[in-house]
């Protein structure tokens, strides 16, 4: 099978700072509709988003280098975003069930 006609941005095999703040941005969006924000319920259909998260994360991380330069600090602010993401997405999944 040729690789000709996959697109590098969705070409799992190809490192991708956009693909994974992409997945991350769309996953936090989809929890806070999921979850009907900033009136919480409980749904548990949240852990699809929280998955989706975490590969975008993941993603993110693969883009690190070895040496600090400019790229490497904007891939550490991303993957700071993507952990705040993180969070938000868990405090919408589980924050009904304590309260």
């Amino acid at each position: 099978m040729s690789r000709a006609h996959i697109p590098d941005l969705l070409d799992p095999r190809l490192r991708s700072l956009i693909r994974g703040n992409v997945l991350v941005i769309v996953s936090l969006a989809a929890a806070t509709l999921l979850s009907k924000a900033p009136h919480l319920r409980a749904t548990h259909l949240l852990i699809l988003p929280l998955v989706a998260c975490i590969v975008g994360t993941a993603e993110t991380a693969r883009c690190m280098q070895r040496r600090w330069s400019w790229y490497h600090g904007g891939v550490l602010l991303c993957l700071y975003m993507d952990v705040m993401s993180l969070t938000m997405i868990a405090f919408f999944w589980l924050y009904p069930y304590l309260a």
